[in-house]
């Protein structure tokens, strides 16, 4: 098949650094294959083309904008006119959220006459009114949204959560969560005891992640339980605001920043921690939960994305924001060796059983569908 991948970043030529690994394990699948074509909205600022993972990509460049996340015909033009024929040829599009990608997906199929595939990303059409996230506030998100899902000939979304929202679209939404490469993350579900007691989030710092529940959970179980430490994994996009807290609540010895890591630095934190800790206001999936479930990691988590999705059984809720019940769930857990373990299969089970290879198989599989439609 030829197939035509539409994203908004995550494609960049070094495939280690500004990528979004789970599309990338996806393009990597397809591209073993099929031949596939990938078009990159904001990547870097110049128009370009480069090979990455066997398959083509082609970079539209940078180009103003006086309403950001809203479809550029530029950005249509840049791409009739990179892909030329090809386009025209192409068995299948996919776009990566909804937004701007879907509209643009959609707009190229009619034009081509190509069958459409869109996938829910992220917020596109959540609205959370405490930290002013979401898709769902403003009119003109709405309106893309909309315009994508209609031009659409299948839509996909991570999670039975994020699918709640679409309840009553035209098309039935298939739930295909982006897997995990499970040769890399991989690890025991039996861990040591502590002393010490290891707790990992892995996730950009921003208001939606809401780093800040997990420094307060933390706090009350510090007092509790000695020998407690959390390692926080990722980009922090509050100039330090999170460092201040850590301060503010006399953690210091207790948790380490260790910003952005490449999956080799990453995977063995992952496989030493006792618990994943997830505190978002909102996730249409959480890639990284599953992350922890294939390393054999238990997730204590808010319910959202794949946490809503596989608790009680492979994961434990607590409500938004309440870092005692947090706290609760964390001591619970870490004196139950037995019950973490039983936590750990089973997030594991599922996330070998839904990995990068059956979700490139399954996205195949819709691809087919519709074609021959």
């Amino acid at each position: 098949m030829r197939i035509g991948l539409i994203a908004p970043g995550g494609f960049d030529r070094s495939g280690r650094k500004a990528v979004i690994p789970a599309l990338l394990n996806l393009t990597e699948r397809l591209a073993r294959r099929h031949q596939v074509t990938v078009v990159v909205l904001h990547q870097e600022p110049a128009p370009c083309r480069f090979p990455l993972l066997g398959a083509d990509v082609i970079n539209l460049g940078q180009v103003p904008s006086a309403w950001p996340d809203l479809i550029s015909f530029h950005h249509l033009r840049r791409m009739i006119t990179e892909l030329g024929a090809v386009g025209r040829r192409l068995d299948v599009l996919h776009a990566f959220w909804i937004s701007e990608c879907g509209v643009l997906a959609g707009l190229a199929g009619r034009l081509w006459r190509v069958p459409v595939v869109v996938s829910v990303g992220g917020g596109e059409l959540a609205w959370v009114p405490e930290v002013s996230y979401g898709g769902g506030r403003h009119w003109h998100s709405r309106s893309q949204a909309k315009v994508a899902l209609q031009l659409a000939h299948a839509v996909t979304v991570g999670s039975h959560y994020a699918r709640r929202p679409l309840d009553g679209l035209h098309l039935q939404p298939r739930v295909v969560p982006l897997g995990v490469d499970t040769t890399c993350f991989h690890g025991p579900v039996q861990r040591l005891d502590g002393p010490p007691w290891r707790l990992i989030h892995v996730a950009s710092i921003n208001k939606v992640k809401n780093q800040g529940m997990c420094l307060r959970a933390l706090r009350l179980v510090a007092d509790r339980l000695p020998g407690i430490q959390l390692d926080l994994v990722g980009e922090d996009w509050l100039n330090g605001a999170l460092h201040r807290m850590m301060d503010e609540l006399g953690l210091a010895d207790v948790v380490h920043f260790h910003g952005w890591l490449e999956h080799e630095a990453m995977v063995p934190l992952l496989r030493q921690a006792h618990l994943y800790l997830q505190s978002s206001w909102y996730e249409s999936q959480g890639v990284a939960v599953g992350e922890a479930m294939a390393t054999g990691v238990p997730t204590v988590g808010t319910p959202v994305g794949l946490v809503a999705d596989l608790a009680p059984e492979a994961a434990w809720v607590v409500p938004h924001d309440d870092a005692g019940a947090m706290a609760d769930a964390i001591l619970t857990l870490l004196h139950d060796r037995q019950r973490r373990e039983l936590l750990g299969q089973a997030g594991q089970d599922w996330a070998r059983e839904h990995d990068a290879d059956w979700t490139a198989l399954t996205f195949e599989s819709i691809y087919r569908q519709i074609s021959s439609r």
